[in-house]
């Protein structure tokens, strides 16, 4: 069962580069005290995350951080490599690349996405969630491969 707005968001650590290498962030460590704009894409360098919902965050960022979120995190199930490489290409500034590569926080939130027949095995949908000291304040999942709630532009409306 997918988690749902008042829950607290579940227990994971992701990979993310640092200076000296790729490195574990926890989700205490994301989410605590803070408001965090969190977003999740099926694939980095894939079609419409990086002509769309990416892009959408990266040149929003400014306008959330406005409306009181302090942090903005991308999620995607591939490895911190890619990420860290899908994150240079798009210039996303300060905005936390997060690898999930085994989707194991996909599968804690109940929002997996399985395209091993497209030869991409399991994935993360792709949704947004407003995140405050840990607990999912809004939270906006596709359906059937749409880009509309998922949204930075979507996510400004709800703050």
């Amino acid at each position: 069962m997918a988690v749902q707005e008042g829950d607290k968001v579940p227990a994971a650590t992701f990979k993310v580069m640092g200076a000296e290498g790729p490195q574990d962030i926890t989700s205490e460590e994301l989410f605590a005290e803070k408001t965090v704009a969190l977003f999740s894409v099926p694939g980095a360098f894939t079609p419409t995350c990086s002509a769309k919902h990416l892009p959408g965050f990266v040149e929003k960022a400014a306008d959330l951080k406005s409306k009181g979120v302090d942090a903005i995190a991308c999620t995607a199930a591939n490895d911190v490599f890619v990420m860290d490489a899908w994150g240079k290409d798009q210039n996303v500034g300060d905005i936390a690349m997060l690898a999930d590569g085994s989707a194991d926080f996909a599968k804690a939130l109940g929002l997996e996405l399985d395209l091993t027949a497209r030869g991409m095995g399991m994935r993360a949908q792709r949704y947004s969630m407003v995140v405050k000291d840990g607990v999912i304040e809004k939270l906006n999942v596709e359906e059937g491969g749409a880009f509309e709630v998922s949204s930075a532009e979507h996510m400004l409306g709800q703050l």
